[in-house]
């Protein structure tokens, strides 16, 4: 069975946001990590976005928040430490973040990213992952990083389009 969670629906209510940030404190805490304050802000502003977010627009964010500067490596390594334990994903092409659907699965994910408005779905399958396995196998092949992305239209501007004709 896929896992599905599409990033534009969201609930991003302070409440939800703040069980997200506070289900990967208990995961650092579990596993012997630092949740430090920068990490808790980089987070904190994925998990409030509408829209996966770059490096650079997440330090333009918390600058404005916080009202003062923040070097850029200050969110490099926030979003390093994020990528590397799972709590977030790179959509690669657009070299931007989201946070992970369930930060306590490690499962790689398809991302379906709209190219009209935006939006980005993440399908988590089993049976995908089995077959990528497979085929990696039959050539002798060692996966170091998956990364499946999809481009195209969106349920929504697909009906738009067809109301727009």
């Amino acid at each position: 069975m896929a896992l599905l969670r599409h990033h534009k629906f969201l609930c991003r209510s302070p409440e939800a946001v703040l069980d997200g940030l506070h289900a990967v404190e208990t995961i650092c805490r579990k596993r012997g990590l630092q949740f430090t304050k920068n990490r808790w802000l980089v987070l904190e502003s994925l998990l409030q976005a509408e829209q996966p977010m770059t490096a650079y627009e997440l330090l333009r964010a918390l600058e404005t928040r916080l009202e003062r500067q923040i070097s850029p490596p200050t969110v490099y390594r926030a979003l390093a430490f994020l990528s590397e334990h799972d709590f977030v994903s790179r959509i690669e092409t657009t070299n931007a973040y989201v946070p992970t659907p369930y930060p306590d699965h490690t499962q790689p994910y398809v991302f379906f990213i709209c190219e009209t408005c935006g939006s980005l779905a993440e399908i988590e399958n089993r049976k995908l992952e089995a077959l990528v396995d497979s085929d990696a196998a039959s050539l002798g092949f060692r996966i170091g990083k998956r990364v499946i992305e999809l481009k195209g239209a969106c349920a929504n501007c697909q009906a738009m389009e067809l109301t727009a004709d």
